[in-house]
């Protein structure tokens, strides 16, 4: 199945200039969408993780079916102040300015494997940021895949993790 005939371009979203590439038929379509996750479970199997981490927030969309598909345990990674109780930040530079990334204090112990998970890899920024914050944590990052990756915004270069996308989009 090509699942690229699942994906919808929209022009000037969320900004003028910009090509946004939306999940939301892939979801909609039964089949493609279990042939996405069949795709990324089989990638993600090789690493043998405890624990899927999605990233904020359709990254959630796509980890917690297949923390469940796989018997794995999923944790959330969102925006500073958005988890309750104690949480672990992480925060990182951005073209203009930085954001701040958080765990929840317990998600995760010492050892761990983890394998983060979002849609799509653009500059890989945030990626980058969420292995670090694991990192902190004393867990290990074993790799990272998305559904799409924007393979002109280069991204994958700032990654030091192994990472699978299933589309790659050069434009």
């Amino acid at each position: 199945m090509d699942l690229k005939e699942h994906i919808r371009s929209i022009p000037d979203f969320p900004s003028p200039g910009i090509l946004f590439y939306d999940i939301s038929p892939l979801l909609a379509h039964p089949d493609a969408w279990q042939t996405t996750v069949e795709r990324l479970a089989a990638v993600v199997s090789e690493h043998q993780p405890d624990v899927l981490a999605g990233i904020e927030s359709r990254g959630f969309l796509v980890a917690a079916p297949l923390a469940l598909r796989l018997n794995l345990g999923f944790v959330m990674v969102r925006k500073k102040g958005k988890l309750p109780g104690p949480t672990v930040p992480y925060t990182y530079d951005l073209e203009y300015g930085s954001d701040t990334i958080e765990i929840q204090a317990d998600a995760v112990q010492p050892g761990q494997k983890v394998f983060l998970v979002d849609d799509l890899l653009a500059t890989g920024g945030t990626m980058n940021a969420a292995a670090q914050l694991f990192r902190s944590t004393g867990a290990e990052v074993t790799g990272a895949a998305c559904i799409v990756e924007l393979t002109f915004l280069q991204g994958r270069e700032k990654l030091d993790i192994p990472i699978t996308t299933l589309l790659p989009y050069d434009q």
